[in-house]
């Protein structure tokens, strides 16, 4: 080893970690440049998208032929419509150049950076990534569950509605660091969060509505993955009794007063209710998060959480491919003036 290479090893062990970590976010670009790494996942993507032919994005028609090139990607034109596209129209990475500095602020997602340090990181400011986070997540969180099999365990937990980051809020005093209810246990200030989940993990987690959860809102975000073969379990709320005796469902219910948690030694809610306390203490880190983009950070979540939260390529990659192959048209000022609705 020479004397340069141990010096400058002895140098990067005195940095801070913010710096160890740009270290060695730029040691990974030179070993594996940007020509390589995002040229790649640009592949990799276009195969995963186009898996089933190409098709146009503007009109869904199979008549596509090359067009040239632009900034060195493939461009293409519809016969139908007449409109050209890349293999990146209409998703989080249109119009960007920065393909290995996403595959970096994915990275720094998995570890749970906070954006200012993330942004030190890759390279961009902390409002970029910020846009960057949700664009991935829009289109993240139309991941799907086909149907549901065998037992499914269903189960609410709640948020205090937050308007983080809204100016001139009128109907209310701010709040610091979310502050609390003016009402006692579940009121129309708290936001709704169902989870529906099966013995094999297939997972519903999604923003329900204002207050108590009602039987319609069970039946729109989970009816339809729902059948007769199917048995539910729920805690003892009355929706949950009367949705499934429309839909002739066999029922167990958890009475938390009763103090039987588990009946005949099959059937409980403990895999959501573990499911709910891992949530609550992930997204502490956030330091509350607005209600119009919480759905979002439920879809990142149960991405993270069903992966152990481990930033390995494989996860990273899967992260970014998943995120890829659906569509995504938002721009920056539709994501920042988005509102919440239920």
């Amino acid at each position: 080893m020479s004397k340069a290479f141990s010096n400058l090893l002895k140098h990067i062990d005195k940095l801070p970690h913010t710096q160890k970590e740009q270290v060695y976010q730029w040691v990974k670009r030179y070993v594996e440049p940007s020509s390589s790494a995002g040229g790649r996942l640009i592949n990799e993507m276009r195969e995963t998208r186009f898996k089933e032919g190409f098709e146009c994005p503007h009109c869904t028609s199979e008549h596509v032929v090359r067009f040239g090139k632009y900034n060195g990607r493939q461009r293409y034109r519809c016969k139908a419509c007449s409109k050209t596209f890349t293999d990146t129209t209409n998703t989080v990475l249109y119009r960007t150049r920065k393909g290995n500095e996403w595959i970096t602020f994915v990275d720094c997602m998995f570890k749970g950076y906070s954006l200012r340090k993330s942004a030190e990181i890759v390279g961009v400011t902390w409002v970029t990534l910020f846009y960057w986070r949700h664009k991935l997540l829009n289109a993240l969180k139309q991941l799907d569950v086909e149907h549901f099999e065998g037992i499914v365990e269903i189960d609410e937990t709640y948020f205090l509605y937050s308007q983080k980051g809204q100016r001139g809020i009128t109907d209310r005093k701010p709040r610091k660091r979310g502050g609390k209810s003016k009402h006692r246990g579940i009121s129309h200030e708290q936001v709704c969060v169902l989870v529906a989940r099966d013995r094999t993990k297939a997972t519903i987690f999604k923003v329900a509505c204002m207050g108590r959860i009602v039987k319609p809102k069970v039946d729109t975000l989970i009816g339809s993955k729902l059948s007769k073969e199917n048995v539910i379990v729920t805690d003892a709320w009355r929706a949950y009794k009367t949705y499934a005796k429309e839909k002739g469902l066999e029922h167990y219910r958890i009475k938390s007063d009763g103090g039987k948690h588990v009946i005949k030694g099959l059937y409980h809610i403990q895999n959501v209710n573990g499911l709910h306390s891992r949530l609550k203490q992930w997204i502490d880190r956030f330091k509350g998060v607005a209600t119009k983009y919480l759905d979002n950070y439920l879809a990142w979540f149960l991405f993270v959480d069903s992966r152990s939260n481990e930033s390995t390529n494989q996860h990273i990659k899967e992260f970014l491919l998943t995120s890829f192959v659906f569509e995504m048209t938002d721009t920056y000022d539709s994501l920042r003036q988005s509102k919440f609705t239920v």
